[in-house]
C-alpha cells in the first residue's frame, strides 16, 4: 500500500473495528426477503396461466411488481424523511406480507396484479429505507463491508428460495405465496424489534439531522457514476442475463437447459467469492478503482459472449460479468452513502430506481436487438457498461468524503443491550 495513503498512517496491527450490530440485522433481514421472493418466483407465471391467460399477461405480473417499485420510489424516499427508515422499512415489509398472502388466495387475474402492484409499493419502501439505514450506521471505512455482507445476504437468499420454490410448486401452487408471507414475516419482527434502539431510524432524527437532496446528489459526479454503474449492472447482470442467456444457450451453443444452470451458477458463485475482496478494497483504497474495474469486467463479459460463441467463450464471459457484477454490489451503494450527509430518501430513491429502469428496459430492449443477432444485443450492453466506465473514470474518490465534512464519523455503533439514540454528523 502507498505511504500517502491515509489509511497507512494506523498501526499495522490495529485490528479491524466490529460492524455495528444493525448491519447484522439487516443481513438476517435480506436474507429472508430475498428467500421468499425466490420461492415465489417460480410460481408466479405459472399461477398467472392458470387464470386462463396468455403468456405476455403472465409477463405482466412480474412487470407491474417493478413498475410500481419505480413509481413508488420517490414518494418512498420522501417518507423516510419524514417518518424515519425503521417504520418505513417494517411497514413496506408489512405491506408486501399481506399482498403475497392475499395473492395465494386470488380468485381471479386481476386480483393477482392488482395485489402484486401493490407488493411493488411495499418492497420499493423497504429496499430504499434499509439502504438508508444501512449506510448511515456505518463510518466511511466500513461502508464497503456492510455493502457486502447486505448484499451477500440477497444472494445467499436468492440462490436458496428458487431451490425451495421448486420443490414446493409442485405441492402446491398456491403455497409458494403463503411461504413468502411467511418469511416477510420473520424479516419484519427481526426489523421492528431488534431496531427499535438504533440510532438514525426514528422520526426525531429526521426533523435534527442534515439533509442532502436528490438536485445537489445530481450535481456531484460520483453520485451520478453510482446510478450509471447501477443501471447498467442491472441491465446486463439481472436483465439481459436473465433474459437472453437462457435463449442463447438453446440457439446459438445448440446445448439442454440444465447448462443454462451451470452458467448462471458460475455467475452467482464469481459474484459471492468477490463481495468481500472488493468491500475491503474499497474501504482500504477507495470506491473508484471498484467502481472501474466492475464495470469494464462486466462489459469485457458481455463482449465475451458476442464475439466467442461457444461453450468455452460461454463461461469464460459469464465469469467475467460475475466478477464485474460482484464488484458493483459494493462500489456504488458505499458511493452513494459518501455522497449523502445526514437523511437523503430522495437520493438513495433514485439510486434504487436506476437498478430496477435497467431491470425493466435491458431485457426488452436487448430482447428485440437478439431478433437480429444475439451479438447485437450483447455489443450493446457492453457498450451500455462501458459509458458506465467512462463515468466512472471521471468521478472523484469518494473513501474520505464523510471524514472531512467532520471531525466525528457517522455514529459508532451501539452495544446490543443499548438504549440511548446518539447523533449524526
Amino acid at each position: 500500500m502507498s505511504r500517502t495513503d491515509p489509511q497507512s498512517q494506523r498501526p499495522a496491527t490495529a485490528a479491524k473495528p466490529p460492524l455495528p450490530r444493525e448491519v447484522r440485522i439487516l443481513v438476517a433481514v435480506a436474507f429472508f426477503v430475498a428467500l421468499g421472493f425466490g420461492i415465489v418466483a417460480p410460481a408466479l407465471p405459472v399461477f398467472a396461466r392458470d387464470f386462463g391467460v396468455g403468456r405476455a399477461a403472465a409477463g405482466a405480473v412480474i412487470s407491474t411488481f417493478a413498475f410500481l417499485r419505480i413509481a413508488f420510489a420517490l414518494p418512498a424516499g420522501r417518507l423516510v424523511d419524514r417518518l424515519g427508515e425503521r417504520i418505513v422499512l417494517a411497514t413496506g415489509i408489512a405491506i408486501v406480507a399481506v399482498s403475497s398472502l392475499l395473492a395465494g388466495l386470488a380468485n381471479s387475474y386481476a386480483e393477482l396484479i392488482a395485489l402484486r402492484g401493490f407488493g411493488g409499493v411495499g418492497s420499493a419502501m423497504f429496499s430504499i429505507s434499509a439502504m438508508s439505514l444501512l449506510v448511515r450506521m456505518v463510518p466511511a471505512g466500513q461502508r464497503g463491508r456492510a455493502m457486502g455482507f447486505w448484499q451477500g445476504g440477497f444472494l445467499l437468499g436468492g440462490i436458496t428460495g428458487p431451490v425451495l420454490g421448486g420443490v414446493v410448486t409442485g405441492v402446491s401452487i398456491r403455497l409458494p405465496f403463503f411461504l413468502y408471507a411467511g418469511t416477510l414475516a420473520v424479516a419484519g419482527t427481526v426489523a421492528i424489534v431488534a431496531l427499535r434502539a438504533t440510532p438514525l431510524a426514528d422520526r426525531a432524527d429526521a426533523s435534527a439531522t442534515a439533509h442532502t437532496s436528490l438536485a445537489t446528489a445530481l450535481r456531484d459526479p460520483a453520485y451520478r457514476a453510482a446510478i450509471a454503474a447501477n443501471f447498467a449492472d442491472s441491465w446486463g447482470a439481472v436483465g439481459v442475463r436473465s433474459a437472453l442467456i437462457p435463449l442463447f444457450v438453446s440457439d446459438v451453443l445448440h446445448k439442454p437447459v440444465i447448462w443454462t444452470g451451470f452458467g448462471f451458477l458460475v455467475v452467482s458463485a464469481v459474484n459471492g467469492a468477490m463481495l468481500l475482496p472488493a468491500a475491503h478494497y474499497a474501504d482500504r483504497f477507495g470506491r473508484k478503482p471498484v467502481l472501474l474495474t466492475g464495470c469494464l469486467g462486466s462489459g469485457v463479459g458481455i463482449a465475451v459472449l458476442a464475439i466467442w460463441p461457444d461453450l468455452t467463450g460461454y463461461f469464460v464471459g459469464l465469469a467475467l460479468l460475475g466478477f464485474g457484477s460482484g464488484l458493483l454490489d459494493v462500489a456504488p451503494g458505499a458511493v452513494v452513502g459518501d455522497v449523502v450527509e445526514g437523511r437523503g430518501g430522495p437520493v438513495f430513491a433514485a439510486y434504487s430506481m436506476s437498478s430496477d429502469l435497467g431491470t425493466v428496459i435491458g431485457p426488452v430492449a436487448a430482447g428485440r436487438l437478439a431478433d437480429a443477432s444475439y451479438s447485437d444485443a450483447f455489443g450493446v450492453t457492453a457498450g451500455i457498461l462501458g459509458i458506465a466506465a467512462v463515468f466512472a473514470a471521471l468521478a472523484p474518490e469518494t473513501l474520505h468524503r464523510s471524514a472531512a465534512r467532520s471531525s466525528q464519523p457517522v455514529p459508532s455503533p451501539l452495544p446490543d443491550n443499548a438504549t440511548s439514540a446518539t447523533t449524526t454528523t
